[in-house]
Formats: C-alpha cells, structure tokens, sequence
C-alpha cells in the first residue's frame, strides 16, 4: 500500500508566474552556455597554453645542454660566479663550454681582452700577470681535444695553473700574446662536487 502525498495547490495570494516565452528561454540557454564556456573553457585553454610553453623550454634547455664543442656566447652569471671566471668587460670572441659529471666539473672559456683586462681578470681569480710563465701550456692535451683548441700558432704564449683550496676552483689558464696590445685568453676552470 501507497499512501499518496496530496498535492498542495497554489496559494491564492501568490500572483501565478506566466509561462516562459521562446525569447526569454533563449537568452537563459545563451547565458548558461557562456557560464559554462568560462568556467570549462577559459581554465582549459590556459592548461594548454602552459604546457606548450613548458615544453617549448624543455625544448630550449635540451638544445643548450646537448651542445658539443664551444658555443659562441658568454657563460651566465652564475657559471662565471661557481667556476670563479669574471670575465672582464668588453672582452670579445667569447665562448664556453661546460662539463659535469660526478667527479669533476669543468668550465672551459675563451675571449679576446685588452692587457687590462687580462690584469683584471687574474687579478680577480687571486693571481697576476707576473705569474704567467712564458711556454708553458697549462691547459692538457685532453681538454684542448674537447673543445678544440690548437696552441701550435704564433704566440708567444704563456701559461699558468691557479691551484686554490677546494672548494675553490682550479684555473689552467693558457694566453697567446700574439697581439701585445689584446691578449686571447683559454680558461680551464675545475671543481670538485
């Protein structure tokens, strides 16, 4: 058995709503659509624009870290500051190129300076030109094959190592002095992890 609720009728006081007409149906369907499009649509465009700038980053920083060789650039600020390689302004022909791995890092520089900014540049890494040794190559044999590096040019060329306390980096540091007035400078910088 089923008891049945009695419906309850309207109230006399309560004016009776007219039926909705087409224009009005249409206009709340319309401005539901637009509730919906926003609250869907607006966050899921934004997903899709965030992960096409991610993955065009990834891309970006895969190209950098893939590089063989010296790329023609300077290193960044903070390469420079971990490596201890301030290189001097307005230094030119600048390139870099760095390796890690879980014993050594390494951080090989080139760039074309005035004779002050040579002084600067040994100056800051705890050292001088007074230093230099004229035909010693600092750099090894190994790490001018990794970047390509050939010392057989005219020079004179000059050399030092810049041996500091670990964590410190180690410097090779090899100059041509080819033009007295612009020194080219080759970097090897190496830390210990």
């Amino acid at each position: 058995m089923t008891a049945s609720v009695p419906r309850q009728g309207t109230s006399p006081e309560e004016p009776e709503q007219p039926a909705e007409d087409r224009r009005h149906r249409i206009r709340r369907r319309a401005l539901t659509l637009a509730i919906i499009v926003l609250l869907i649509g607006v966050p899921a465009g934004y997903l899709v624009i965030s992960a096409n700038q991610s993955r065009d980053s990834g891309k970006d920083k895969e190209e950098k870290y893939s590089a063989t060789g010296l790329t023609a650039h300077w290193p960044s600020r903070l390469q420079q500051r971990l490596y201890d390689v301030p290189i001097p302004p307005y230094s030119k022909h600048l390139a870099y190129y760095e390796t890690n791995n879980w014993r050594t890092s390494r951080l090989y520089v080139q760039f074309y300076t005035s004779n002050e900014g040579l002084e600067r540049f040994l100056d800051e890494i705890g050292t001088s030109t007074a230093a230099l040794k004229k035909g010693e190559m600092a750099v090894h044999a190994r790490d001018r094959r990794i970047v390509g590096w050939d010392f057989s040019g005219p020079g004179p060329w000059y050399g030092l190592v810049n041996k500091q306390k670990s964590p410190a980096p180690t410097h090779d540091i090899v100059v041509n002095r080819s033009n007295p007035d612009h020194p080219m400078v080759y970097v090897v910088s190496r830390t210990v992890p």
